[in-house]
């Protein structure tokens, strides 16, 4: 999840209407069936999910964050995935510098190569399957999609699961060709500026709810949502306060470096 300011929809004249083309309501499983794909996490009315793992405690995207996330008691994950290779790679930025000790782009790495750095505190970049089985299988994952290819080999990664799932991304093309291969996993856009047409984007993908930038919170924009039958998401909330803020105003979820800032906030996650 970046906090970059990118839309997650298509530029104005681009947009098609609803009920038409890759984004039509009509091919798209209904809210119920969205609803399903959380499993018993769909009646958790705040979620609490642990951005990259616990980013601000472990080294991010790495399984000891997860590993630690889920300790503090989160009740799911996010995680970024690139392909390198034909496999799905768990690291947020395109290039190496900032969370590893490797020197240059992602895409350009062989994965052996990839799997050699130490991306902090000895750990190492891990793939998509080693998070999942690394993840209790109560707990949400929420896969960001990030680069080309990977909608493809998510969806064939996740299309067996029967666990709680939820696909991301700034990227409306990648999130459409995702629910096309594999419409049973809920779908949330990732926005990054907030425009009077995500809510009826978010619709007609047939998306369980929207992930929205803390600076984009409105009371109306929330209700706009709600209209819609979307849930909100917001990244990325480190203040107990805050998350208590966005909590009464209808906010469903927060993404957060600091599960353990948060631990009051979470009601019980369901085992």
């Amino acid at each position: 999840m970046a906090t970059r300011d990118v839309s997650a929809f298509a530029p104005a004249g681009r947009r098609r209407r609803r009920g038409a083309g890759a984004f039509g309501a009509g091919g798209w499983p209904g809210s119920a069936v969205m609803t399903a794909g959380l499993g018993r996490l769909a009646s958790v009315p705040f979620l609490i999910i642990g951005h990259r793992g616990a980013a601000g405690l472990k080294p991010e995207n790495t399984l000891a964050s997860f590993r630690a996330a889920v300790a503090l008691g989160v009740h799911g994950v996010e995680l970024d995935v690139q392909r390198v290779q034909g496999e799905l790679a768990v690291i947020h930025d395109a290039a190496l510098e900032r969370t590893t000790n490797g020197l240059g782009a992602v895409e350009r790495q062989s994965f052996a190569a990839l799997r050699r750095l130490d991306a902090g505190q000895g750990q190492r970049v891990p793939t998509l399957a080693e998070v999942l089985a690394a993840v209790p299988e109560h707990v949400l994952v929420n896969v960001e999609l990030k680069g080309p290819g990977t909608a493809a080999l998510v969806a064939d990664a996740l299309s067996n699961l029967a666990r709680p799932l939820l696909v991301s991304s700034f990227d409306p093309a990648r999130l459409a060709e995702f629910r096309r291969r594999c419409p049973q996993v809920p779908v949330a856009p990732l926005v990054g500026t907030w425009t009077c047409a995500a809510p009826e984007a978010a619709a007609a993908l047939g998306a369980w709810g929207v992930h929205l930038p803390l600076r984009a919170v409105k009371a109306a924009r929330i209700a706009a949502l709600k209209r819609r039958g979307l849930r909100c998401v917001v990244y990325t909330v480190n203040n107990r306060r805050r998350a208590a803020r966005l909590r009464s105003l209808g906010v469903d979820g927060v993404f957060t470096d600091y599960p353990n800032r948060l631990r009051e906030l979470a009601p019980a996650r369901p085992g």
